[in-house]
């Protein structure tokens, strides 16, 4: 993911700074040990990395390198199998620290955020909370991407606790990025939850895929998302919807074949009667 590999080149910028740094005169022991310890997550020798670092903070434990050491000790543990909840409970020692670093601070949140979300996965459903705690976050780039990961999650009810999120980085980003990651995200949560969410004005010309999926004379589905973005949106739709679409031919080639075909006309597909009408057409936005 992109997030993941910009928090990588940012801390290796941070260890390449910290290298360089020549050694004072009045070096105190304990940064050169983490000066030796950095060398080692530079070179990705992890578990000796780890051993050194605690070693610094059984002999230093009030230096005023530790919390520097407690975030690096927190990344090596990252890397560690089977090491996911030590990870997290030492990078959240790293946040308790009065002397943090900004930057370090939000690539702590953004790796609590995905190994809550790998210990979730393997079945720790408390685990969500520190994903759902994050939501809040005063920080954009770590509320965001709390949102986005949240979404991911199986449970529905879980996942829906992103929606508010994304819903407002759709109607306050102007970055297409932000906002088809969140269109993305909340059709992974619930088509439904696009209808009504407003563009900003200021938003580009693009070029949008509608769905309406009308049944029993109501609307199940209306959705929007850009056109680059159609076979997600496809995705969206429920299983008898898509079977319906199957049984009359239509996959997403033919549908988009079509749709460039009709010069702006609407692409209507019946199902059987009860089973209800899909229209899809293309839409410029302005």
């Amino acid at each position: 993911m992109r997030y993941k590999l910009q928090k990588s080149i940012a801390v290796g910028i941070l260890l390449a700074a910290g290298l360089a740094l020549p050694a004072m005169s009045q070096d105190r022991p304990e940064d050169r040990f983490l000066r030796e310890a950095k060398l080692l997550i530079f070179d990705a020798q992890w578990a000796a990395a780890l051993d050194k670092l605690e070693s610094i903070l059984s002999q230093y434990p009030a230096s005023p390198a530790t919390p520097q050491v407690l975030f690096y000790r927190a990344e090596c543990l990252s890397r560690a199998p089977g090491r996911a909840k030590d990870a997290l409970r030492a990078y959240q020692d790293y946040l308790k620290t009065d002397d943090r670093n900004e930057s370090l601070i939000e690539q702590a949140e953004v790796s609590i955020i995905d190994l809550s979300y790998g210990l979730y996965a393997l079945g720790d459903k408390d685990a969500a909370k520190d994903i759902v705690g994050r939501l809040a976050n005063p920080n954009k780039a770590v509320k965001y991407y709390a949102a986005y990961k949240l979404s991911a999650v199986k449970d529905k009810a879980v996942a829906a606790k992103s929606i508010p999120v994304l819903q407002r980085i759709i109607s306050t980003e102007t970055n297409p990025e932000l906002t088809d990651r969140a269109r993305i995200a909340l059709l992974r949560v619930s088509p439904k939850s696009l209808e009504g969410v407003e563009r900003r004005p200021d938003e580009p010309r693009t070029k949008v895929l509608r769905i309406l999926i009308t049944g029993e004379g109501t609307s199940r589905v209306d959705l929007s998302i850009p056109l680059a973005l159609a076979d997600l949106a496809l995705q969206a739709i429920s299983d008898s919807d898509k079977a319906m679409m199957r049984r009359k031919g239509y996959d997403l080639d033919r549908i988009l074949r079509d749709l460039a075909r009709s010069g702006g006309s609407i692409l209507e597909i019946r199902g059987a009667e009860g089973e209800g009408i899909i229209k899809i057409w293309i839409e410029t936005r302005k």
